[in-house]
């Protein structure tokens, strides 16, 4: 039996004090996610970066990179030992079942490190869990306290990533096709945060009024 998947599927304890708060932030791809990731540490929570551990997972050395060349082979591993993003990105886009397989590998891993910096977080205090894939994952819900979702119109989102990203509108749309929608995100929220405006200072306003309702 998987212990980290047994962990993972356990009801998560009351909040009575003897636990941090579990604070659920997820949002599509150019929402502004990782700006109120960063307010709210500033704000003195622990920020759990479920993509940053993903990113360290199939790094040069990384715990997934052992799989991910059994699985795949040695092609789609870089000379000096990481994953190769650009050669994976193109694979999974085409065949759905490489990305089950590769999620296979990944989310186990990615699942098991959050679990462990979340019971380290000091009770009283607040750990936010950023979670790409919060609604789309299914169980992520039931392992949070409350839902941040930081929400924006899909053209908004289409425009940042090709400006940030430099990737043409296929390949953003590709990706918005593969993630929740909005509504299914705005559905299992407890704030929503919008951000389809272009200036700072909204944004950051709304995370600090709903960090002082919290």
């Amino acid at each position: 039996m998987d212990t980290h998947l047994s962990l993972f599927d356990a009801p998560l304890p009351a909040l009575d004090g003897s636990r941090a708060l579990r604070l659920g932030l997820t949002g599509g791809i150019g929402s502004g996610k990782s700006t109120v990731a960063r307010e709210l540490q500033r704000l003195g929570t622990t920020v759990i970066d479920a993509d940053a551990l993903s990113r360290a997972s199939t790094a040069s050395g990384g715990s997934a990179i052992a799989a991910i060349r059994a699985a795949f082979g040695d092609a789609f591993i870089t000379p000096d030992g990481a994953l190769d993003r650009d050669r994976m990105r193109t694979l999974v886009f085409a065949q759905p079942e490489a990305r089950a397989r590769l999620e296979a590998i990944i989310h186990p891993l990615v699942r098991a490190e959050i679990e462990q910096r979340a019971h380290a977080v000091p009770p009283g205090q607040v750990a936010v869990l950023d979670l790409p894939l919060l609604v789309e994952s299914g169980n992520w819900r039931q392992r949070v306290d409350v839902v941040w979702v930081v929400d924006c119109s899909p053209e908004v989102q289409i425009q940042r990533v090709m400006r940030r990203n430099g990737w043409p509108r296929t390949q953003v749309e590709a990706v918005l096709a593969s993630q929740a929608t909005s509504a299914e995100r705005r559905a299992v929220a407890d704030t929503v945060i919008s951000n389809d405006g272009s200036e700072l200072a909204p944004l950051l306003q709304q995370v600090r009024q709903a960090w002082a309702a919290l």
